[in-house]
């Protein structure tokens, strides 16, 4: 096949920059404009929850209860010219799969690569040679127009040409030296690219940095700790406590347009597990914090893990929806917190609604008046252990579906013991650890977002007995369909309403990464990862 002049040049661009051409053929013609993001996802899956309510509910309904016999795998995509990285024997696709214009964007750290969605074939790979940061996950890109957005593990914001993955521009960030590592997708809200970061060791505060898409050109900071003369600065013994108290922002947030209003979870305190050196409630770490996105100024917080000393990041996805409470409609937000408490939010003003525990917890003494957990010291780690619950949940995202009124969730019962090993007046780093002890169950749990209770759950049989292990992100669909995985390497469909096992389909791997669907040339698709394969189901012709 001949080369066009154009296919040439673009590829000596790739080659210079790290990305590469991988076929002979018509370039793609991807571009998205900002305002087709907070749309309900039907031809686009265009940021990380598929629009701004992080629902992840799609409606579409070609695939349905009735026809799911007929579901078949359309094609597959393994990941064969990347081996083993640094703390990954091999490659896990953990991000969430963009679609736009026909052409799907999966990573894994390191590594962008562009995937015609029709047909499953690689039309370009971007790799970058990271100098240092942690290479646990990386959560997927985002677009604005026709620049891909990617972070890597030692914190550059790369800018990538949708269509050819040609390198525009780069921004350092975050000091890699300093622990500070990056694994997000980046948020696009109007003209703001705005990106997270995370990092435990070296106790460190966390922030939000936006930047403007064409220049990169940082617009603002937002600090996850309070700065001084903030009132914030109270619930911190001193100001040098605050200035390492953590709350990374490692997990993309969300946002409301009506309010302009930015969403964002934040992470564990640090120390991690020693929490003698920083009496008080510690904020904003361990919270959902609303914020001005053209400012980043803070509006409003709730504190879900007032003084964690469990690591209990909580960087679960809040959920927006919109309910009738009390003859009223209201703007809402829920979470299925890492603590193993469930809230519900007014969004408007971060009031709460419900605050009740969906697994069985004993760590906390009740409620504040303003809905938050008041933990019990007595469970805190200690140098000879004291046993706590194993995260509830974790970054894998949880859905909700309008037409059921549920959110839904994996989750974790079980236990781990809590080991103090810095028992200092002024402790550093982690200054302890946790262990899973005994048998965990993982239940996926539809919760009603009113009372906080399940309406059913499903407990899978963790043959392995993995406390630590989450079960897979959720997407759930107009038609009934709730879609995820198991523990024994299998994808699965529910229905949403019942929790009834509809479907299931043997995988290479345990599915790994966010599920999406959306319709191409009157088909729709539903794709997934698992391990280092990527999987595209639809119905046949």
């Amino acid at each position: 096949m001949r080369l066009t002049s154009g296919i040439i040049a673009a590829l000596a661009a790739a080659l210079h920059t790290g990305s590469v051409l991988l076929a002979a053929q018509a370039a793609p013609h991807v571009s998205l404009n900002p305002a087709e993001i907070g749309k309900p996802p039907v031809t686009s899956w265009p940021t990380f929850n598929g629009d701004y309510t992080a629902q992840r509910y799609s409606t579409l309904t070609q695939i349905k209860p009735s026809n799911l016999n007929r579901l078949a795998q359309r094609w597959v995509y393994k990941i064969t010219d990347v081996g083993a990285q640094r703390g990954a024997p091999v490659p896990i696709v953990k991000c969430t799969p963009l679609l736009v214009d026909g052409v799907l964007y999966i990573t894994i750290p390191d590594h962008v690569w562009a995937i015609d969605a029709r047909t499953g074939k690689p039309l370009w790979h971007y790799d970058w040679v990271d100098r240092g940061g942690h290479l646990i996950g990386q959560r997927g890109v985002g677009i604005w127009n026709t620049t891909v957005f990617f972070l890597t593990p030692d914190n550059w914001l790369i800018a990538l040409d949708a269509n050819t993955g040609r390198e525009l521009w780069r921004k350092n960030y975050a000091d890699a030296r300093k622990q500070y590592f990056s694994t997000s997708a980046p948020l696009i809200v109007k003209d703001h690219v705005i990106v997270g970061v995370g990092g435990d060791a070296m106790d460190m505060p966390g922030f939000l940095d936006s930047f403007d898409p064409v220049t990169g050109d940082l617009q603002w900071t937002w600090w996850s700790t309070p700065r001084k003369g903030d009132a914030a600065l109270a619930t911190w013994p001193n100001e040098a406590a605050s200035d390492h108290g953590g709350g990374m922002t490692w997990m993309p947030g969300t946002y409301d347009a009506d309010l302009n209003l930015l969403y964002w979870p934040t992470g564990n305190t640090n120390p991690v597990f020693a929490g003698q050196g920083r009496p008080g409630a510690n904020l904003w770490t361990e919270s959902i914090v609303a914020l001005d996105p053209d400012t980043g100024k803070l509006k409003w917080y709730f504190q879900v893990s007032p003084h964690d000393t469990h690591d209990f990041d909580n960087t679960t996805a809040p959920i927006f929806f919109d309910r009738v409470v009390g003859g009223k409609r209201r703007k809402l937000l829920a979470q299925a917190a890492r603590n193993g408490y469930f809230v519900t939010l007014d969004r408007e003003t971060g009031k709460y609604l419900v605050a009740k525990p969906y697994v069985p917890l004993d760590w906390s003494a009740g409620l504040s008046p303003q809905g938050e957990p008041i933990p019990i010291p007595d469970k805190d780690p200690t140098v000879g252990g004291s046993i706590n619950i194993v995260n509830a949940s974790n970054w894998e995202a949880p859905a909700y579906n309008p037409k059921t009124g549920l959110f839904y969730v994996n989750s974790v019962e079980g236990n781990a013991i809590y080991y103090l090993t810095d028992n200092s007046a002024q402790p550093s780093g982690y200054g302890g650890t946790g262990a899973g002890i005994g048998h965990a169950t993982r239940v996926l749990k539809a919760i009603d977002p009113l009372t906080g209770s399940a309406v059913w759950q499903h407990a899978y049989p963790n043959l392995n007995n993995a406390p630590s292990t989450l079960g897979p992100s959720i997407l759930t669909t107009a038609s009934n369909l709730l879609i995820t995985g198991d523990d024994q390497k299998s994808a699965i469909i529910f229905s949403a309403d019942k929790g009834q096992v509809l479907w299931h389909s043997e995988l290479s791997a345990s599915e790994s990464s966010g599920v999406i669907t959306y319709m191409l040339d009157g088909k729709q698709y539903i794709v997934s990862a698992a391990g280092d394969t990527l999987y595209a189901w639809s119905l046949p012709k």
